[in-house]
Parts: structure tokens; C-alpha cells; sequence
């Protein structure tokens, strides 16, 4: 999986946690069906943005716009309703076409492994076949993927004479028309004509940002490897990419409010669908911002940074720092007590002669797993979710404890979130009055 607005299920809540599984499975389940298993790796976070917008603009007394799918690994072995038709098709055309230009310009780099030949040319085959298959699902949908492909090649063009003070917007376009394009043809798909406009405007912004996020998370990668990246290429600062950054979420959630997602459904009170898509575009894209640019997913960088600093557990720290008591303000630590420094169960150092365990001995450890057992360790891992899901998960060979990808989520440590689910009350995205 790969993509810039990676939700978490603890802030989505159960309802739209279902709908947006609905959607990932969708996709999955569409590049199966019309392309074969091996398709299934370009599904991608972003690309289900296509099948929800399309969905939530979609009449809902329509129907057969879901499905019951089988049991499937990912999801314990548990069947599933997943989201059916033209809007997952166009989303798995869109993924695919863009997974192939990606391995072309990894090649092309030679990134990795591509750089031995004959890998190089079984990505190269690989990268024409999604290509070539991406365009028979657009059509299908009846959108030009054409567009997709001249933006990849323009994009070769534009890298190639970008230079220090080249405008960094001008690297960033064709990635912009080519998400402009998708997003207004959800418009078409779904009946809604006049969305086409609006949705441009955010597909336009949303492209920008993907471009700048992915540049500012492989900026040092990119510095050690002595690769391209654009806001090296250009001299582009951090400041600007996130001034940048943050005029593109104002832009979005603008663009939003322009869009029909159904008869009598105002901006600020959306539809179950339009509720998701609005919570991924405008709250869970401002998360991504953040988490890209190392700043708390609710709160902003430090003073003098980006303007703000960072939020404590109780508000806002004095001059963007924590204070902690002075050493003493509750009273020494009671003799003999377990937290007694120089008590009798005071924890030893590495160094001393009972190995850093207060009990004497070195601590049991459990062995390493073998190849196989450790194959079947990691199946068991991801059939039952707990990579992603469970606090914490014993590694399928080192045995070592890990926490799931979803572990630190709870960092929005506002007590009113829980029914906002925007930190408004924080102030960290008061200028959307949606109500989320």
C-alpha cells in the first residue's frame, strides 16, 4: 500500500471505517477482475479517492453500487460489501497507468535492483503491460487516459531543465492536470456534470500536494543517493514548500464546498459518502501535511518555524517548550521504595554484575524462528491484521516486540476530538466549519 492519505481506523470511527474498507477492497478486488492477481500490488490509498468521490456524488437510490465480496486473508477471512462498478474501474485504470510511469522512472533512475539489466527489463515489460491495460479500463469508463501519459512525459521534459530558481509550480503541473482530469471525470460518471469544475480545482491542488509530500519525505533519501528531487533541483526551501502545502488545503477545502453531493445536502452537513470524501480530502490530507513535514498531526511546527509551536497534552507550552517541575517540587523519593535510586531495588546497569536485571541472571529471551517458521508466523500476522492493527506484535523471525502502524494514531490528545474529529477547539483547522 502506498499513498499520502493513510487514515486511521480509530479516528474514522466504525461507520466510515466500513466505508473506506469498502472502497480499498473495491479497487483490490477491480484490478483482480480485470487485470489478474499480479495487478493487485498498484492498489493504493490514493487511488480509492477516485472511487469515493465517485460514489458520493452518485445517486443513492440507484443502487447496485456494492457487492458482496468473498473471504479474503487481509480481512481475517471474513466476507465483506465492497463498492462495485464504474468508479472502482476508474480508479484501478488511474492506479495502474500511474504505477506504470513510476516503475518507468525507477528504471529509468536506476533505482535499486533496477539497475541490473535483465531486472530492469522485466520491470520495463511489466510497466508496458499495466500501461497498455490501464488504457482499456479508462476506456471503458470512458475516460482518456491520454492524458495521464503526456503528463508523464511532459514531467520527464520539465525535470530535465529544472534548475536552481525554477519556479517549483512549474515541476509540479503535470502531476496537477493529471489528477485534475480523474477527478472531474468522477463528475461524469456520476451524473454531476457542473462537479466537473470544482473537482478539477481540487484534483489540480491535490496533485500538487502529492508531488510536494512525496519531494519533502525523500528529500535526505534523495541528498544521500544523489538523486533528483525537485526542491533541491530549485532551491526550494521547506518554508515555501510548506507555504505551499497549506495554500493547496485551503484551496481543496474551498473547492469542496462548491460540489453538489446530493439534493438538499449543504457543505456543512454532508451525506455519508460526502462525509467521507470531505474527511479524507480536507482533515485527513491536512494529517498527511503534518506528518510529512515532522510538525504534530493536530498541532504545527515550532515557533519561529512554521509559525506555531507544538501542542502539549494541557495546551500550549511558553515559548514552544515544555516545562517540567523543578527537581524536588514533590519531595525526595520515599527510601527504599521500588523507584528509589538507591534502594535495594534499584535497577543495575548493563556493566553491573547481575546484567541490568533487578531479579539477578539475564532475562529469558525468546529464540529467533526459523525460515519457515517465521514464513508462517508473518501469514499469520497479516491474516489476522495485527501489522497494522494491534498495539503491539511479536516479529515473525526476530520475536522482537513491535508496535502496529496504527499504534501512535491517538496523538490528538484533545479531549473534544473525540466528537470533532477535527481539533477545532485547538484551533488547528478552525477555518472548516463542517462539523467532523
Amino acid at each position: 500500500m502506498f499513498g499520502i492519505v493513510r487514515p486511521c481506523s480509530h479516528r474514522l470511527g466504525e461507520g466510515l471505517k466500513s466505508q473506506w474498507m469498502a472502497h480499498l477492497c473495491g479497487l483490490c478486488l477491480a484490478l483482480r477482475s480485470d487485470h489478474g492477481q499480479f495487478a493487485r500490488i498498484v492498489t493504493n490509498y490514493d487511488g480509492l479517492l477516485i472511487s469515493v468521490l465517485t460514489e458520493a456524488q452518485a445517486d443513492p437510490t440507484a443502487g447496485g453500487q456494492r457487492r458482496t465480496a468473498g473471504p479474503c486473508p487481509l480481512r481475517g477471512m471474513r466476507t465483506a460489501s465492497v463498492v462495485h462498478g464504474e468508479g472502482a474501474r476508474l480508479a484501478a485504470a488511474v492506479s495502474l497507468v500511474l504505477a506504470s510511469a513510476k516503475v518507468h522512472d525507477h528504471v529509468a533512475d536506476r533505482d535499486g535492483l533496477l539497475a541490473r539489466r535483465p531486472v530492469a527489463l522485466a520491470a520495463r515489460r511489466v510497466a508496458r503491460s499495466w500501461g497498455r491495460a490501464g488504457a482499456r479500463s479508462g476506456s471503458a469508463v470512458g475516460f482518456d487516459t491520454a492524458v495521464l501519459v503526456d503528463a508523464v512525459d511532459r514531467q520527464i521534459g520539465l525535470e530535465a531543465l529544472a534548475g536552481p530558481g525554477t519556479p517549483i509550480l512549474e515541476v509540479t503541473e503535470p502531476t496537477e492536470t493529471a489528477t485534475a482530469a480523474a477527478f472531474a471525470h468522477t463528475a461524469v460518471l456520476a451524473g454531476r456534470p457542473g462537479n466537473a469544475g470544482p473537482l478539477a480545482e481540487a484534483g489540480r491542488l491535490f496533485g500538487r500536494l502529492a508531488h510536494l509530500l512525496d519531494a519533502v519525505e525523500d528529500r535526505q533519501a534523495d541528498a544521500a543517493s544523489g538523486a533528483w528531487n525537485p526542491l533541491t533541483a530549485t532551491g526550494t526551501s521547506l518554508t515555501e514548500a510548506r507555504r505551499l502545502a497549506d495554500d493547496a488545503l485551503h484551496g481543496i477545502r474551498l473547492a469542496l464546498r462548491e460540489v453538489d453531493w446530493g439534493p438538499g445536502v449543504s457543505p456543512e452537513k454532508h451525506s455519508t459518502d460526502g462525509k467521507l470524501a470531505h474527511l479524507l480530502l480536507a482533515h485527513e490530507l491536512r494529517r498527511s501535511v503534518d506528518r510529512a513535514f515532522g510538525t504534530e498531526s493536530c498541532g504545527h511546527a515550532p515557533e519561529g518555524v512554521f509559525g506555531r509551536a507544538p501542542r502539549s497534552a494541557f495546551g500550549h507550552a511558553p515559548d514552544g517548550v515544555f516545562r517540567h517541575a523543578p527537581e524536588g517540587a514533590f519531595g525526595p523519593p520515599r527510601q527504599g521504595a521500588p523507584y528509589d535510586p538507591q534502594g535495594p531495588h534499584a535497577p543495575q546497569t548493563p556493566g553491573s554484575p547481575r546484567g541490568g536485571n533487578p531479579f539477578g541472571g539475564e532475562p529469558p529471551r525468546p529464540g529467533k524462528r526459523g525460515l519457515w517458521a517465521g514464513c508462517a508466523a508473518a501469514i499469520g500476522l497479516c491474516c489476522t491484521c495485527k501489522v497494522c492493527c494491534a498495539d503491539e506484535y511479536e516479529g515473525p523471525w526476530s520475536r522482537k516486540k513491535r508496535e502496529g502502524w496504527c499504534s501512535d494514531c491517538g496523538d490528538c490528545d484533545c479531549s473534544c476530538c473525540e466528537a470533532c474529529q477535527c481539533c477545532e477547539c485547538c484551533e488547528c483547522c478552525s477555518c472548516c466549519d463542517c462539523g467532523l
